[in-house]
């Protein structure tokens, strides 16, 4: 699927003209709904129903065909059973439209003969320079300009209000869900498109093409899988150098999910770690539930990133505050204590108040509302947070102190408005409204007020991150060797690319082994060294704590023994001869290739975290510093690097060093190259570097 240049979206979201071939007289109908929405929705463009039976359809002129409409329409809406839409589409080319949208299912999703017809309209619609969206979608629309290019039910009572979300969905169902529940929350929509089937028009092309519009400022997107991994990153980097926060539900976690996607959308869904090393790199938020996804646009449609994870608590309830305290430290903010001299100044506000953070004022605060306004300014002016959350319960709702109260929490609020301000509150609609007027974010429950804040930090950090890489010329050995390689030759390709690795030296007698390890100092590891024997533990093909040269040459003979008795069909180079390396923390880092991503790198602690607590990351190649960084914080048992029980810390940086090269080896090798493992890694104390002991490299 080559990449396709967004701006050739144009058209089908703010189109000039409109056919709906098929078009029905019945407004319930399938067929009828998109007539009925481009006429209530006020579309200002032409709208040309075809449908050979009929004079009229719903008050507007029909048209026997797309050649006797007064104009090639920008958009049109097949809206025919599957046996029609070829047909259609070649009416489409014919006529001169730039982009169609095709309802009807049956295509990829069914099977081999939907997948044969759909193979064949999209080769028409590309000769033709034809832009298809499904088929096997719900469509597209644009409340701006009254563009409803849809049938989905979830426009039935109401138009959407025009707004600054863009919603991309592989579904159309969950793509009308989410539209209606943002509505709901107050959220005005920009632009929505179900790209079903993805025939030619994908989630990444649509992301991408939201990415660079000005008037859309955070976007939604649902997501069963991807095929083309490369413009999907692409896309989702270009929302992060916008600035537009990317707030994404990915299902296909478990094996039945990832089931039911493929069967869904024809998706080849890559493996589910791998997204999530993808979010973690380009800023995507990944939410869990509807409600959280819905939870974390709306915050993020304030516009206000925090600059730091320090959060601020102001609360009526003592108890309130030690949950929030419990929820920040579960979703990685700082309820970090205020300053003495901002708590001396609190105490003498409130001397019965607790001042520490979370700032408890009691009730005490409800009779003279002006020592609550107090309390939030020296809160906000020298506690040093970026985000505050105010816990007032059911107050704002009351009848004699609702608007005491909101003027004494916008009496301190007044002068930080680059602050992020969350309520957690209970009020009728109209308050709420009210305090969202404001500049305030409002949520009644104060765990998804927290989870929001935390999206948003974590928003703000993923935008000040620099720029992904480009794609990197080749490192090391100019093109890999093709079938099987051995130890020596995996290593001598990667220290090209600069990997560390011990002097080692390939002996093939056991004379040679003995005036290797000589040179070398005792003790020694051998290990058999066959491109055929790639785990070499297995057949015992490795000896550890050889002592001296009498033992290195009867070591010699045995390792050739057991290789011989083992894998007889091996062609056996010789025994590698290496010092024993002490001292330091055991690490692991490879690169798999993953079907849709390609060259994947993974890092984890060995040993017991690799293999049972499967304490790893990854990300996808080629990365830089600081998300190499980001990795080796990211795992679980990070803390053993730096440093515990009187341990000194570890060369993490050297460690990041040898991670950023061997994703741009990865990624300049991507095609030929299927998977490394260096295993184990051993990070030495800060300042002496890092060292791989054994590598395997396969390539494609």
């Amino acid at each position: 699927m080559a990449h396709a240049d967004p701006a050739r979206l144009d058209a089908l979201f703010r189109p000039r003209s409109v056919a709906i071939l098929g078009a029905s007289d019945d407004a319930t109908r399938i067929s009828g709904r998109p007539v009925r929405y481009l006429i209530e929705g006020g579309f200002k463009g032409g709208i040309y129903p075809v449908n050979p039976n009929r004079e009229t359809v719903q008050g507007l002129k029909a048209y026997k065909s797309l050649a006797d409409c007064p104009e090639a329409p920008d958009v049109a809406i097949i809206a025919v059973p599957l046996a029609l839409t070829e047909g259609a589409v070649r009416d489409c080319v014919a006529r001169g439209v730039r982009g169609a949208v095709i309802f009807s299912a049956g295509y990829a999703e069914a099977g081999e003969e939907g997948l044969a017809i759909q193979s064949r309209i999209t080769d028409i619609a590309r000769a033709g320079g034809l832009r298809l969206l499904g088929p096997n979608c719900l469509g597209i629309f644009n409340p701006r300009i009254g563009f409803f290019g849809t049938f989905t039910q979830s426009l039935d009572r109401e138009m959407p209000k025009p707004g600054e979300l863009g919603i991309v969905s592989q579904s159309g169902a969950y793509g009308s869900h989410i539209a209606y529940l943002a509505r709901r929350r107050g959220i005005g929509i920009g632009y929505w498109i179900t790209t079903g089937n993805e025939a030619d028009v994908d989630v990444s092309e649509a992301i991408e093409w939201m990415a660079g519009q000005d008037d859309v400022k955070v976007i939604m997107a649902y997501v069963e899988g991807v095929r083309n991994g490369p413009r999907f990153r692409a896309a989702l980097e270009r929302a992060r150098a916008n600035r537009k926060p990317v707030v994404m539900i990915k299902v296909g976690r478990s094996e039945t999910g990832a089931k039911a996607a493929s069967s869904h959308t024809a998706s080849l869904a890559g493996s589910d770690a791998v997204y999530d090393a993808l979010f973690q790199q380009t800023g995507v938020y990944r939410a869990t539930t509807t409600e959280e996804q819905i939870d974390v646009a709306y915050a993020c449609m304030r516009g206000i990133f925090p600059a730091s994870n320090r959060l601020g608590v102001v609360t009526l309830s003592g108890g309130a505050g030690v949950l929030i305290c419990d929820a920040a430290e579960r979703h990685g903010l700082d309820v970090a204590p205020m300053p003495d001299d901002a708590q001396r100044k609190l105490k003498e506000l409130l001397p019965f108040a607790s001042v520490t953070n979370p700032v408890d004022t009691t009730a005490q605060a409800l009779n003279d509302m002006s020592l609550l306004a107090r309390n939030i300014e020296v809160i906000l002016e020298e506690g040093g947070y970026d985000a505050l959350i105010g816990f007032f319960t059911t107050v704002p709702n009351t009848r004699t102190l609702s608007a005491p109260l909101r003027k004494a929490i916008m009496d301190g609020c007044a002068r930080f408005s680059d602050r992020l301000i969350v309520m957690a509150m209970i009020g009728d609609p109209e308050v709420v409204r009210d305090y969202e007027a404001a500049g305030f974010l409002v949520y009644e429950d104060a765990d998804r007020a927290v989870v929001a804040i935390a999206a948003l930090a974590r928003f703000a950090q993923a935008f000040a991150r620099p720029a992904a890489p480009a794609q990197v010329a080749a490192t090391g050995q100019g093109s890999l060797p093709k079938g099987p390689v051995s130890e020596p030759d995996a290593k001598r390709i990667l220290s090209g690319a600069g990997v560390p690795f011990l002097d080692e030296r390939l002996a093939t007698d056991a004379a040679a082994a003995g005036a290797a390890a000589d040179a070398i100092g005792y003790p020694v590891v051998l290990k058999i060294v066959s491109a055929a024997i790639e785990h070499k533990t297995e057949i015992g093909g490795v000896m550890v704590g050889v002592a001296d040269r009498a033992a290195v040459e009867a070591g010699f003979a045995e390792l050739l023994r057991r290789a011989a008795l083992h894998r007889p069909d091996a062609a056996i180079d010789g025994v590698l001869v290496a010092p024993m390396a002490r001292g330091g923390v055991e690490v692991i880092a490879g690169v798999a290739r993953d079907p849709v991503f390609g060259p994947v790198v993974m890092f984890g602690l060995g040993g017991v975290h690799v293999e049972v607590l499967r304490d790893v990351c990854f990300r996808l190649a080629p990365f830089g510093r600081d998300e190499a960084m980001a990795m080796i914080s990211g795992i679980r048992g990070h803390a053993l690097l730096e440093g515990v029980r009187g341990a000194a810390p570890s060369d993490v940086e050297a460690l990041a060093d040898l991670l950023v090269s061997l994703s741009r080896f990865a990624a300049a090798h991507g095609d030929d190259l299927e998977s490394i493992d260096l295993n184990p890694v051993l990070v030495r104390p800060r300042g002496e570097g890092v060292v791989a002991l054994d590598a395997l490299l396969v390539t494609r």
